[in-house]
């Protein structure tokens, strides 16, 4: 069986692009993972979400365990089959999501005990529990169970947090066991003080993962704090392993972490935003939902190859999207993922080049014209 590994293939700067092994297929880092909460990357089919360039999808564990259920997805031959994608998935823990999403919870040494935001149904999750999922599931890169305290917080707040986590990050470890062919990642915590990420780096290093989150950013600091984080961070972490971004973000937050040594990210943004009628273009964000757009022959963006931009109009973009009609959020949420797919190669490309510096000067040169004038 094909093992689960990391070849790095070139730097620049901190910069890093390489090659993620698994048995489902090989993952080209830096990667973006669109998020497919509940078995599903909305208003997208699995086959358009790897035409927009995407190797690997990140499904959520505590919007799977409360429905479905992981044990029916498992009785339905595991989360790849179920939702017809044949290649790697990671899943997320469902600390986060138990954290910001649920309702009345109960935090101890233990788990989190709370209730479903969908029937108010009573829950434990606990790093066990969580692991459990994850493999029924059958995920080919799991996270460990952490708890992401909600900035600002407290250097002491942050610290009794961070060290929860670690104790759940080793139960996590002895719960997974030996799988083969299957990957479990560690998530650093600590806030935005880089003691207390320096701390949580080494006690998860002394435990030992297959690869490592900075995770706790994207959480309301803002994005100089975020970078502020990533200036350090990365560093502390083994550089033969892959870094993992947690819930990032805009184009400018993903070119910013790439540059500072992150190898892959997620976020729900393209898919969102696609949804609300918004664009993400390499001159910036367009808003198709504005009266400038109604007579626009021209397309989203000229050099974009995504059906929405190849096959239609602004006009037409805008038209549908007043309508509520459905083809509307699955061309803007396609042509987001296929920009942010854009970004990843073309940095790929520049690290590989040796040319990174270039290459972001000129992605930023680029989104600060903004959009085309009106006709």
């Amino acid at each position: 069986m094909t093992r689960f590994s990391f070849d790095l293939h070139a730097t620049d700067g901190a910069a890093r692009t390489g090659t993620i092994t698994t048995p489902r297929g090989d993952i080209r880092t830096p990667a973006f993972m669109p998020v497919g909460t509940a078995g599903t990357v909305k208003a997208m089919l699995p086959e358009s979400v790897r035409a927009t360039g995407a190797d690997i999808l990140l499904g959520n564990t505590y919007h799977l365990m409360l429905r479905p259920t992981a044990e029916r997805i498992d009785r339905l031959g595991g989360l790849h089959k179920f939702m017809n994608w044949q290649r790697p998935i990671l899943t997320d823990s469902g600390g986060f999501q138990v954290m910001s999403l649920a309702g009345l919870r109960k935090l101890t040494e233990r788990g989190v005990t709370f209730k479903s935001h969908i029937d108010g149904s009573i829950h434990d999750l606990t790093p066990e529990r969580s692991m459990e999922i994850q493999r029924l599931l059958d995920s080919d890169i799991v996270m460990c169970f952490d708890e992401c305290p909600a900035l600002p917080a407290t250097d002491d707040e942050v610290a009794k947090s961070m060290r929860l986590s670690m104790r759940w990050a080793q139960r996590s470890k002895d719960a997974f066991g030996d799988r083969p062919g299957h990957a479990l990642f560690g998530i650093q915590q600590g806030g935005v003080t880089e003691h207390l990420r320096a701390e949580s780096a080494e006690a998860l290093k002394s435990i030992g993962f297959d690869g490592y989150a900075v995770g706790g950013l994207a959480v309301g600091e803002g994005q100089e704090a975020m970078f502020g984080v990533l200036d350090y961070a990365p560093a502390m972490l083994p550089a033969d392993r892959p870094r993992y971004l947690m819930g990032v973000g805009k184009p400018d937050d993903i070119v910013g972490a790439v540059k500072r040594g992150i190898d892959m990210m997620d976020c729900v943004l393209p898919s969102r935003s696609g949804r609300t009628g918004q664009a993400f273009t390499r001159h910036g964000v367009v808003n198709i939902k504005n009266a400038r757009h109604a007579d626009d022959p021209r397309p989203l963006d000229e050099n974009c190859g995504c059906p929405a931009c190849s096959s239609y109009s602004r006009a037409y973009l805008h038209h549908v999207f007043r309508a509520r009609e459905m083809i509307s959020g699955m061309l803007l949420t396609w042509h987001n993922l296929h920009y942010f797919q854009d970004i990843m190669a073309g940095m790929r490309d520049a690290i590989a080049a040796g040319a990174f510096d270039a290459w972001e000067a000129e992605f930023h040169a680029a989104r600060a014209q903004g959009d085309i004038a009106p006709i």
